[in-house]
């Protein structure tokens, strides 16, 4: 119970990553408050957390949306008293597209969600996060820090890259109040957020390339699981981590380094 006691935040909690650590964080012993904006899948996840023993709850907002975020979060100090870590997890893959064929609204809604939204859920975690010390993980990429052969991805990858820096900067400036920030890139993992990918036209402008029979060399091709990255999640969380912060840390199987 390596969290016994303390409280985590995870955005994007209501499927795959999100929701797969949310439940690894509980069966920490970690109180769970579940943001996203889906209530019937967060719901879902909270009550499957209670049903194991474990203590969450269901938190609505929209991660681009500051009043929503600020909210999200004193209520769930006001309600626990606490928060010790965060998870930014919230993201979407957006519009894949030539650039010619990219709109500014897309490219805007995609920065908004997954690097504003993950300014936001930090800034607004912040001061409580000072009282005692704690834990920040963000979810980045493989795209945008070792992989850019994703045709289409432009605003995808950008937004992965500049976390990167984010988690950099704010675990430096964090430092002296014991506060950790630490940056994970997942590569191919089994969720649905590829379901929720538009592409556009991206075949006609990829570069011809080609792999070895599957892309994945630790696994011959096979995607990693939620559960996996939940692991890499509890321990960046936890203490087992203490001396870490400022880092990313890539759970791939080896792709980014085969593709990149």
């Amino acid at each position: 119970m390596e969290l016994q006691g303390k409280v985590a935040l995870v955005t994007g909690a209501g499927s795959g990553i999100g929701a797969a650590a949310a439940e690894r964080l509980a069966r920490a012993g970690a109180r769970v408050a579940a943001l996203g904006r889906t209530e019937d899948e967060l719901q879902k996840v909270v009550d499957g957390i209670k049903g194991a023993g474990g203590d969450a709850r269901v938190v609505l907002a929209d991660v681009a949306d500051a009043g929503q975020v600020r909210r999200a979060i004193e209520d769930t100090v006001a309600a626990w008293g606490r928060l010790d870590v965060v998870f930014a997890n919230a993201g979407i893959n957006g519009v894949w597209a030539p650039l010619e064929e990219l709109d500014p609204e897309e490219w805007d809604r995609t920065l908004a969600i997954n690097l504003r939204g993950t300014f936001l859920t930090v800034k607004y975690a912040v001061p409580h996060l000072k009282r005692r010390g704690g834990a920040v993980v963000i979810t980045s990429s493989v795209n945008g820090t070792r992989i850019f052969s994703n045709t289409g991805a432009s605003a995808y990858a950008t937004s992965k890259a500049g976390q990167v820096a984010f988690c950099k900067m704010a675990a430096l400036e964090l430092a002296k109040h014991r506060v950790r920030v630490n940056v994970i890139c997942p590569g191919a993992i089994e969720t649905e957020i590829e379901e929720n990918t538009e592409k556009r036209d991206v075949e006609r402008e990829k570069e011809p390339v080609e792999f070895p029979a599957g892309k994945i060399p630790l696994t011959d091709g096979k995607p990693g699981t939620a559960a996996q990255v939940a692991e890499l999640v509890l321990f960046l969380a936890s203490d087992a981590s203490s001396h870490i912060t400022g880092t990313e840390l890539w759970i791939d199987g080896g792709e980014s380094l085969l593709v990149g």
